[in-house]
């Protein structure tokens, strides 16, 4: 049991370190899917996930991986909350997560631009990510299969080192 009671910041950084069950080479905090993490009055850790897709598989064991971590830490009552509102996206995953992926063959998505206020331009035609391949950094690269071994990646192939690889949908 923890003694001293510390606050949210370490009941965070506990959480913050679980590794993401698709992505293990991510953390939850790296993902940017640990939202909020807060300890009530009575001692109890709220920790807040919200999953990349609503009907996210993983996130049953994201639940339970961050309770027993925060269980192990000697925390006795923990709740795990999901909050679908706001959605998830791709915008969170911090620098360090990008790196992350890079590093282990997986192309992380580019940031979603910023939107300007007002009225939408639509422009009727297919649209490509610009995809560099994260092994050579070539940008000629081509989708092979639009899923992948998860519902948030896709298959990739680069046209320059002819080396497959995974890219994580933007979102």
């Amino acid at each position: 049991m923890v003694s001293a009671r510390p606050g949210a910041g370490h009941a965070r950084r506990i959480a913050g370190q679980v590794p993401d069950p698709e992505l293990p080479m991510l953390t939850l905090a790296d993902l940017g899917v640990l939202r909020e993490v807060e300890v009530a009055p009575d001692g109890t850790v709220i920790a807040s996930l919200t999953p990349t897709y609503s009907g996210c598989p993983a996130i049953a064991e994201m639940r339970a991986d961050v309770a027993s971590r925060l269980r192990e830490a000697g925390y006795e009552r923990v709740e795990i909350r999901t909050l679908l509102s706001p959605p998830w996206t791709s915008d969170w995953i911090t620098p360090a997560g990008r790196r992350k992926l890079a590093g282990h063959g997986i192309a992380p998505p580019g940031a979603a631009p910023r939107r300007p206020a007002g009225p939408v331009s639509l422009v009727l035609m297919p649209t490509r990510p610009a995809v560099r391949c994260p092994r050579c950094a070539s940008a000629d690269t081509e989708e092979t299969s639009r899923f992948g071994s998860t519902a948030c990646k896709a298959l990739w192939r680069c046209r320059a080192c002819r080396e497959p690889f995974e890219y994580v949908k933007e979102i």
